[in-house]
């Protein structure tokens, strides 16, 4: 193979693809590991209810505010060079929790968690885009590397419980440097170095940069401000976001070498992508937060059995990545993603409808759900790849970051706001009563109903934008990446391809 021929196989990029699995597997079993760690972590740093809140999003606000700067960074300084340096700050960040000794100093490891999680995450997807040429192959990449992601969500609830059984908490953050360190191999050794080529020197537009991290950051918290305070801090936060917002879009239209080029978001693949993921996102968001308190608060469903209710949901986005594939050449890239996306409001639908009848529909939306954030997960991202310049592939990716954590935090504060305003007291009682179980049920359905039309919304606007652009040519898509190919014995590379062949779409 030359040195710019891209692989033909998965299994030709398997260490490049071991280590951006790795990345993705960081990103979601951190979060669900640490969600049952807090009660552990509150009892241990004498913490309140409000600080463990900030232990989340401390990491949730810097990961979202920061994407766009550091994609951006990426385009112009090197994807791989910024997730290294990336991936070692992960690394000492997860290792210094074992000297935390208050809330104050977890909230602040977190941070710096949220900042490397910023400049690795974004990369991940444009690295593994890149790496390959055809949206077949490209496709089945994004949907091995985020097969790791998915099977991390799965099992970190039961991982994170077992080892609290019979370890300190900070182990569970701890374990994210092996998972690092692995990532910085792989990425290392099987990822050549960025083309000059493929990179551009415009300067870095730091106005920009302020203006867009305020306005994710406003958009991210004054949800959470809504819900928890009244007056005028939630009042000033929103105030203080719509000027970021406002901000932001003016400097972009007027500099010259913007952050973020809006001329290149309003192409139609870029811009339709990013409607089916904020969608998928948002209704997503919305269903399992309103799954998880309706059999619980409103059916009196204990934790456990609650856990097991949500496994339709779990079974569907492990097995069902062998399909990806399948579906994405039948049907054609951008209707693969609009049909998912659907798939996901349709799910959420049914519950809206029909999920006050009984568990049955319940488990129908969760498959319904699943199988559609199966594909647009991967289909999403690809349509927006492949609808921007060579050197823009890293600001792509943090934009289709950034689009589905600003629809999941809404999806939640949307649900949140619903049930504030129509269930009396605390949506957690003692002992649930049949006025209180419908209140529940009925605030969840108007909520769903919201989010339904919301997201149907973004979809059909995603249909629309996608149809303008028939015809339209697209700009030259991003030349595939060049690996380091290793030399593997034949017998290890048959067992990778098996492993790939088992995931893989």
């Amino acid at each position: 193979m030359s040195a710019h021929t891209p692989p033909a196989r998965l299994r030709d990029a398997w260490i490049a693809l071991s280590g951006l699995s790795a990345v993705f597997l960081f990103e979601m079993l951190d979060n669900s590991v640490l969600t049952v760690a807090l009660p552990t972590i509150g009892r241990d740093l004498a913490a309140s209810t409000a600080s463990l809140q900030w232990v989340s999003s401390a990491y949730s606000v810097a990961f979202g505010g920061l994407m766009l700067l550091f994609g951006a960074v990426a385009d112009r300084f090197g994807r791989r060079r910024t997730m290294l340096i990336g991936l070692v700050l992960l690394a000492v960040a997860s290792a210094s929790t074992v000297l935390v000794t208050s809330v104050e100093q977890l909230v602040a490891v977190r941070a710096l968690m949220g900042l490397a999680a910023a400049m690795t995450t974004p990369g991940s997807m444009a690295l593994t885009f890149r790496l390959f040429a055809g949206d077949d192959l490209r496709v089945r990449a994004l949907t091995v590397v985020s097969t790791a992601g998915l099977v991390g969500l799965a099992v970190g609830p039961t991982i994170g419980g077992f080892v609290l059984a019979v370890a300190p908490w900070q182990v569970l953050l701890v374990a994210n440097v092996p998972i690092a360190l692995v990532a910085l191999v792989g990425i290392r050794s099987g990822i050549a170095a960025d083309r000059p080529e493929d990179l551009h020197r415009h300067p870095l537009d730091l106005v920009g940069a302020v203006l867009g991290t305020a306005a994710v950051v406003g958009v991210l918290v004054t949800p959470t401000l809504a819900v928890s305070t009244s007056g005028w801090p939630t009042w000033t936060a929103a105030g203080a976001t719509v000027a970021a917002v406002a901000g932001f879009v003016a400097r972009e239209r007027s500099a010259r070498h913007p952050l973020l080029d809006l001329a290149l978001v309003a192409r139609p693949l870029v811009a339709s992508g990013l409607a089916y993921k904020a969608a998928a996102g948002l209704a997503t968001a919305g269903l399992s937060y309103a799954v998880t308190l309706q059999l619980q608060a409103a059916w009196g469903w204990p934790p456990a059995l609650a856990a097991i209710g949500t496994l339709p949901q779990v079974v569907v986005l492990l097995v069902s990545g062998r399909f990806v594939g399948p579906v994405v050449r039948r049907v054609g890239l951008e209707r693969a993603a609009w049909t998912s996306a659907t798939a996901v409001v349709v799910g959420l639908a049914v519950f809206t409808l029909l999920g006050r009848t009984g568990y049955p529909a319940v488990a129908v939306a969760l498959v319904l759900v699943a199988a559609g954030m199966r594909v647009v997960g991967a289909v999403a991202g690809a349509s927006v790849l492949s609808g921007l310049p060579t050197d823009r592939t890293s600001i792509g990716a943090a934009l289709v970051d950034t689009a589905s954590e600003l629809a999941t935090a809404v999806g939640i504060a949307a649900t949140g706001t619903v049930l504030a305003a129509f269930v009396p007291g605390s949506i957690a009682v003692a002992r649930t009563t049949a006025v209180h179980a419908a209140a529940v049920v009925g605030a969840l359905q108007v909520a769903g109903a919201v989010i339904t039309v919301v997201a149907a919304l973004l979809v059909a606007v995603g249909v629309l934008r996608a149809r303008r652009g028939v015809g339209t040519p697209e700009p030259t898509p991003a030349q595939p990446q060049t690996p380091r190919m290793p030399s593997t014995s034949s017998s290890s590379s048959s067992s990778v391809d098996h492993h790939q062949e088992s995931s893989r779409a």
